[in-house]
């Protein structure tokens, strides 16, 4: 006989049970069919597991986090390139990469993206392939060769029958891109392209020959290289990018943006919001620590995550973030340019109220935490 939901309420509420745990113990067990003992057995464990997670009151939950993440920090290797999962593209791991997580660096090291499909393009490489000469910076060393023809005083495109057909780009097109990019005209004679200085100076032909070499004809300029590799867990192909710009990806048909991320943090702020970034944080952090064969609590990290983007914007862990915004002084003090910190608080005529833990060890007395939390109170008896 199946348990009623008005059973389940007042068992729960009787067990003090928190709402978020009865809904999805009700979710769970509404289809299924289970006697009053059974549901009091679960319940009981349920709540037994949830007050052991529980951390009691006056915790240093804020220490212990640091400390759970800073000495496995140690002994996290400092290697700053690693293969990972694909093969043709650097990843920075290890301590450098959870430095650039805490730091919440605008421009990662090694910016990357994993660029899900969707059903039209997933399980066709063909589609795929196209769609990633779409991704892909296309430059003119990509296509041919460039020359300068210094007696003609000028620059010589040639361009390869085989892979502008590849990459679905004519010599039209590409002309059209460097006179816009150049501001100069360029002569077609079938695949051979010629541009020539203002001037006929060697030195403008020169710096017009690297102008040239730098014009992304096709594809986003921030992305270096696109590599497809089909994943046997999910059986479809994912494009792996060297360098990251979800915003421009967003545009382009055949990209699921449901699945696509990057590891640029600040970005995923910038395009799915702060609850995504948190959520980044949390994975990039956890994901860094894993790699190296390190185990550290996600409940840690969530902390560090949350204190990272509290505020509406991810912030820094250090002077120029968190720790330079704390409303103590002489915890601003202790961090970093202690002088500055003090001259300027003693210019503004600010009050510490020796709320936190810095403070409280910094003047010698007990920390507002654990036992120094308890304040003893005499009552006058009536």
């Amino acid at each position: 006989m199946a348990v009623s939901e008005k059973t389940i309420e007042e068992m729960t509420r009787n067990l003090q049970m928190p709402k978020n745990i009865l809904d999805t113990l009700h979710k769970e067990l509404e289809e299924t069919k289970v006697t009053k003992k059974q549901l009091e057995e679960i319940i009981k464990r349920v709540v037994e597991g949830y007050e052991y997670a529980c951390i009691e009151a006056c915790e240093a939950a804020g220490v212990v986090s640091a400390q759970s993440i800073g000495e496995p920090g140690t002994q996290m290797t400092m290697r700053t390139f690693h293969y990972a999962g694909v093969a043709e593209i650097n990843v920075t791991l290890g301590l450098p990469r959870l430095i650039e997580i805490v730091d919440a660096r605008k421009n990662p090291s090694t910016p990357m993206m994993s660029v899900h499909l969707n059903e039209d393009y997933a399980g066709d490489r063909d589609m795929a392939r196209k769609l990633a000469w779409n991704i892909e910076a296309t430059h003119i060393s990509h296509l041919g060769s460039l020359s300068t023809d210094i007696t003609e005083m000028a620059l010589i495109i040639e361009l390869n029958e085989k892979v502008i057909t590849q990459r679905e780009i004519t010599p039209d097109e590409v002309a059209g891109k460097l006179e816009e990019e150049l501001g100069l005209t360029v002569l077609i004679d079938g695949n051979v392209l010629t541009v020539r200085p203002e001037n006929e100076s060697y030195r403008e032909l020169l710096q017009l020959g690297k102008n040239a070499e730098n014009v992304t004809l096709k594809g986003i300029s921030n992305i270096k290289r696109v590599v497809i590799r089909k994943e046997d867990t999910i059986d479809e192909y994912v494009l792996y990018t060297e360098g990251s710009s979800l915003k421009d990806i967003a545009d382009l048909d055949g990209v699921d943006m449901t699945k696509s991320t990057t590891n640029n943090i600040n970005e995923i702020y910038e395009v799915f919001g702060i609850e995504a970034a948190r959520n980044s944080i949390i994975k990039e952090a956890t994901d860094t620590l894993r790699e190296q064969g390190l185990s550290v609590d996600v409940r840690h990290i969530m902390l560090v995550a949350d204190i990272m983007t509290v505020d509406g914007e991810v912030k820094a862990i250090g002077r120029h973030g968190i720790s330079g915004e704390k409303a103590s002084v002489l915890a601003r003090a202790a961090f970093e340019v202690t002088v500055n910190h003090l001259l300027d608080a003693g210019t503004r005529g600010d009050i510490d109220e020796l709320r936190g833990v810095t403070e409280n060890v910094i003047v010698g007395q007990p920390i507002q935490l654990g036992t120094g939390h308890v304040k003893l109170l005499a009552a006058k008896r009536t």
